[in-house]
């Protein structure tokens, strides 16, 4: 890859995350001042709150229920559904594919053939319903290929996760793997951009940004007013 367009798919890669995954991580923060958007399990709520911060006042059961959509489903969710957004937005000439259940189309860098990919964002983000549909979509696009006189392979079909390792595929990922080819974090972005390196510099990219995510005023903000709800739905709690 020229060394001028990658620094240049790196600045948009900031912008990017500055955009569209910071912006609405934010966004689901300041959603969570509401009681009401949790699903609280009764028999569990007080222990966190006592594992966690030794008591079971108002802020500490509002902690045990913000913190882990924060820091875990919010975030996750946010990556996962802009995943192949991301590859659009920053790739010139990169578009979703108009055959149904391939997400992008690209040359290979290193074997220079046409990929046909599904993408997701990493190892562990299918469950064991979604194998038989990921590969009935790719049965489905190798037959229309071939009805349109397309000379393809099976391992023209990849299955693409943005990032993780060989080591931490899941049982369903693996199960793809039978019949189609994974590439998984560093091994498909050299395949996509022909550069070894790309995948940690895209890495490091993302992480120059994060000093600029500092939003702990913020969650204590939402915790505060979300404790003064727990208060006045649950008062025999606190």
């Amino acid at each position: 890859m020229d060394e001028k367009v990658k620094r240049l798919i790196l600045k948009k890669a900031k912008d990017w995350w500055r955009k569209e995954i910071a912006t609405s991580h934010k966004k689901n923060t300041e959603k969570l001042v509401n009681i009401d958007r949790f699903i609280i399990n009764p028999f569990i709520w007080s222990y966190l709150s006592y594992f966690f911060e030794g008591n079971s006042s108002a802020e500490s059961l509002a902690r045990v229920l913000i913190y882990p959509r924060i820091l875990g489903t919010s975030i996750v969710t946010s990556f996962g559904q802009r995943s192949q957004q991301m590859i659009t937005k920053l790739f010139e000439g990169i578009s979703g594919s108009t055959t149904k259940g391939i997400d992008i189309e690209f040359v290979d860098k290193i074997d220079g053939r046409k990929k046909y990919c599904q993408v997701k964002a990493g190892p562990n983000v299918i469950n064991k319903d979604d194998v038989p549909t990921i590969k009935n979509h790719f049965r489905d696009a190798m037959n229309l290929a071939r009805t349109n006189n397309l000379q393809l392979q099976n391992s023209d079909f990849m299955f693409c996760l943005l990032y993780g390792e060989d080591s931490q595929k899941n049982t369903f990922v693996k199960e793809i793997e039978k019949d189609y080819p994974v590439v998984i974090g560093e091994d498909f972005w050299r395949r996509f951009t022909g550069d070894k390196n790309f995948y940690r510099e895209l890495i490091e990219a993302i992480r120059s940004v994060a000093k600029e995510s500092d939003s702990k005023l913020l969650i204590e903000t939402v915790v505060k007013k979300l404790a003064k709800q727990v208060t006045a739905k649950y008062p025999k709690l606190v």
